[in-house]
């Protein structure tokens, strides 16, 4: 049996419209295995040909399959039979930096939410430009969902332009798209000020707070400015450090680690020095995990709430609804500081 004689079977279904019976049609082709992985199915002239429906309703019910990842289009070649799952729902490109612990925690509360009937295809570009670029090409009209957490560029007005709004949410780091464009991100610059604010009074027990920033990497440069701008405003001496190394440890000084790397080396020379952490030396770092908050009494951290973000991110992606939210930083207090 043809896929169009398995559409008009469901013709006399009550309360079908012509666009759910071509999904459901395709759909019982697949499941009965008159179509398999691979199968080219009709193109839209013929479908327009031989059942008599408008050209919309068609590439329509064609595009809800591609979304979901059930079909796929080949330029030039036509529509094929992509996934035999056909109880899928979503087909998601989720685009990261990279999968840092917070990452992950952000990962498995997005993919929780969504629910097993959503194929999640995650891709991630270290912060580079060229592989960021290239990946969004690649996958291009190819997923019904795009998640992405952006690398701030000139070009992304353009790269990301192309996806059309309701398929779009931008997560992690905020860039300004248009009011159509969906997010769920965090803001830096002025969360850390506002948070070192806080603890001037503590911060000016030390002689001095040194920020590891390192510009090629995926930190956020808002963090540096607020450092710069609190510590020039509080006139705290402060320093700006690359990247930890043996012999940057003293006593009596704050160190602010963006990057867990920094951090792990930063106490293995506590313990080998045997400098009293939150006492003789101060630490502060950024993105909260469960490690930090029992590791030498707990880290004190700056972070937002990436399964917040998780949660939130899954619930556009199952409500296709436009949302637009700032997922707040706060302060967990612990014993390094």
């Amino acid at each position: 049996m043809s896929v169009v004689q398995k559409i008009r079977e469901l013709e006399d279904v009550a309360l079908l419209s012509k666009h759910e019976q071509l999904v459901k049609g395709i759909i019982n082709a697949i499941d009965s295995a008159e179509l398999v992985q691979g199968s080219m199915l009709p193109s839209v002239n013929v479908m327009v040909r031989e059942l008599g429906f408008a050209r919309k309703t068609i590439v329509k019910a064609y595009s809800e399959l591609k979304d979901r990842g059930i079909i796929e289009s080949k330029n030039r070649l036509g529509y094929f039979v992509a996934h035999t799952a056909t109880e899928q729902t979503v087909k998601v490109a989720l685009l990261l930096y990279a999968f840092h612990t917070f990452q992950e925690v952000f990962y498995n509360t997005f993919r929780a939410r969504i629910g097993e009937n959503a194929q999640i295809d995650v891709f991630f570009h270290h912060n580079n430009f060229e592989v960021y670029e290239q990946t969004l090409t690649n996958i291009a009209d190819r997923y019904g969902i795009y998640v992405v957490a952006p690398i701030s560029h000139e070009k992304n007005k353009i790269l990301l332009g192309k996806i059309p709004p309701n398929k779009l949410l931008i997560v992690d780091r905020y860039e300004q798209l248009g009011s159509e464009y969906s997010y769920v991100s965090q803001h830096f610059e002025e969360p850390t000020y506002h948070i070192l604010t806080t603890l001037k009074s503590r911060l000016k027990d030390f002689d001095e707070l040194v920020l590891f920033f390192k510009e090629a990497a995926d930190y956020p440069t808002g963090i540096l400015e607020a450092f710069e701008k609190f510590t020039q405003q509080h006139n705290i001496k402060s320093k700006v450090l690359h990247c930890y190394s043996k012999g940057v440890l003293k006593k009596g000084k704050v160190y602010f680690t963006i990057g867990d790397i920094d951090l792990w080396e930063l106490l293995k020379d506590c313990k080998k020095q045997n400098i009293q952490i939150g006492e003789e030396v101060g630490i502060i770092s950024h993105n909260d995990s469960s490690v930090k908050e029992i590791i030498c009494g707990g880290i004190t951290t700056i972070s937002t709430d990436f399964a917040l973000m998780g949660k939130q991110a899954a619930k556009f992606v199952l409500d296709r609804k436009k949302t637009q939210q700032i997922i707040p930083s706060k302060l967990l207090r612990r014993a390094s500081l």
